[in-house]
């Protein structure tokens, strides 16, 4: 299943794409959330479908998609899981995978606008592939990882690089800010996805092309960082993992090339959908 939550902030609906057409599932009578997660959500909507396909509405065309999962307790993120990435931003690779939070605040819709922060001048963007965790856990062994796999989301983990790396402290400084998240915009189930492993990534910016990348590059694939994170944060359902950035960032480019109010980002995982953000500098929204 691809799912999907729509309408205004605060106030979405959910929904699923079939055959390319996104229809209402709010007769279903739960949000994407944590709960629905926990309590076999999935299993009961497939059925919900099943039973009631045809005689789904589909959503207005001029629809706003929010973020497709409504309350994640966090967002685990991976840094430096590709080489190449690791080179273009002079940083250096870690034994182990690095390891940070990203603000729960940061989250945006897929297709709403980013803020540029006050005082920024390295604002950049980071296309990744996200897994949203289906059950709790912790400590698992590898060969147990895809059991709590609920599925698969994509996630831009937007960065302000000066705040990141020149102002003292963690990552967290360049990593949280509002509307630094943007998720979807559909939430895919692990059955749609044969490969983890290899999925085309890619962002344009402005229309050119500026990132392209495959997560068979990953340093540490997905079981394997999830096994991992498991043994430093409790695992829970609805919780986001997001597992790196290829090369391609604003940063590595030569010259470098950051982000300015009225750019336009548009960006693809292979399965999981198009995003497209406009980023706003602070002043204006």
């Amino acid at each position: 299943m691809k799912l999907f939550r729509y309408g205004p902030l605060d106030q979405e609906k959910t929904g699923i794409l079939i055959n390319n057409i996104h229809y209402d599932t709010s007769g279903f009578g739960e949000d994407y959330d944590n709960d629905f997660l926990a309590n076999s959500g999935l299993e009961r909507l497939q059925d919900y479908i099943n039973k009631n396909l045809k005689n789904l509405n589909q959503i207005p065309a001029d629809s706003r998609i929010g973020t497709p999962i409504a309350n994640p307790r966090k967002i685990v993120c991976v840094g430096l899981n590709y080489s190449d990435h690791a080179r273009e931003t002079g940083l250096n690779l870690e034994q182990e995978p690095i390891l940070f939070l990203k603000a729960i605040s940061a989250l945006n819709g897929p297709f709403d606008d980013i803020i540029i922060p006050k005082n920024s001048y390295h604002t950049d963007w980071e296309t990744e592939l996200a897994i949203v965790i289906g059950k709790k856990g912790n400590h698992f062994p590898i060969e147990e990882s895809s059991d709590y796999i609920a599925g698969y989301v994509m996630m831009n983990d937007v960065t302000e690089r000066h705040f990141m790396k020149n102002r003292g402290g963690t990552w967290d400084k360049g990593k949280g800010y509002n509307t630094f998240a943007p998720l979807g915009p559909y939430f895919v189930t692990k059955d749609e996805i044969e490969d983890d492993g290899n999925l085309r990534i890619w962002l344009k910016l402005n229309g050119e092309l500026m990132q392209e990348g495959n997560t068979k590059n990953f340093i540490t694939p997905v079981k394997d960082l999830l096994s991992y994170i498991s043994d430093f944060f409790g695992l829970f359902p609805g919780d986001i993992v997001s597992t790196g950035s290829p090369a391609g960032t604003g940063i590595g480019h030569i010259p470098q090339r950051f982000l300015v109010d009225g750019d336009v980002i548009e960006y693809g995982i292979d399965g999981l959908g198009i995003a497209k953000n406009t980023f706003v500098d602070y002043r204006n929204t």
